[in-house]
């Protein structure tokens, strides 16, 4: 008999589930870039569920089980994990990282996911980008950007595109997943106070050579001006 499966939460059943007090992943010793990433990844949406599930070749079974048992299927069934449950997955990472304080540190969620994804699970990159002709790969993308006084409280949609234009990226092909991280992280800064989530994300501006129109006569563009 194969590990036990239970659904993400959708609609009603999210709100039923989700909302209140004692809810979500709890909190315990700088463990809120660790919660708020396994979140976003699994309560509402079954994109990255192989992880769960999929015997990767370099994949260390006993972190996938702690995860799927102690920490997203608790989370989908009854809404809350326990930080004791969190910190069963952080000493294993600290036991298979380079690094000592995954258990009592605050991280960058990129470092938590790389690890996780590429050394602990090996699954492949998930995004393709292309900057100056040079393609990378990666499992995450990090919004960077200077202030911009005239975004005031962005949207996700203005961020991406503003971000990928600051830095000259383009995707190279559509992605699927796209984990992004926002420019709202750390104890001394908050580059926004909030941000809107864009429940739908367009990005055909985006994408390395795909047709787009010509917003003066509306054929196919054949140049891009940023």
């Amino acid at each position: 008999e194969g590990p036990e499966s239970f659904p993400p939460l959708s609609n009603e059943a999210a709100v039923r589930v989700l909302q209140g007090r004692m809810k979500g992943i709890q909190g315990h010793c700088n463990s809120c870039y660790m919660d708020a990433a396994l979140f976003s990844l699994f309560s509402c949406t079954s994109v990255l569920d192989s992880m769960l599930f999929m015997p990767f070749p370099l994949c260390d079974r006993n972190v996938q089980g702690i995860l799927r048992d102690e920490i997203v299927n608790p989370l989908r069934r009854t809404g809350f994990v326990r930080a004791s449950s969190m910190m069963h997955l952080r000493e294993q990472l600290t036991d298979k990282g380079q690094c000592s304080s995954f258990t009592n540190a605050e991280k960058d969620p990129e470092e938590f996911l790389n690890l996780l994804m590429q050394q602990i699970l090996g699954i492949e990159p998930l995004l393709k980008l292309q900057s100056g002709g040079q393609e990378q790969e990666c499992y995450c993308y990090q919004i960077f950007m200077d202030k911009q006084e005239d975004l005031v409280v962005p949207d996700v949609q203005q961020l991406v595109e503003r971000s990928f234009l600051s830095s000259d990226l383009k995707l190279v092909e559509i992605p699927s997943c796209f984990i992004i991280q926002m420019p709202r992280f750390g104890k001394e800064y908050k580059m926004f106070s909030k941000i809107i989530p864009s429940l739908e994300l367009d990005i055909t501006d985006l994408l390395l050579d795909s047709p787009r129109e010509c917003c003066l006569c509306g054929d196919v563009a054949t140049l891009e001006c940023s």
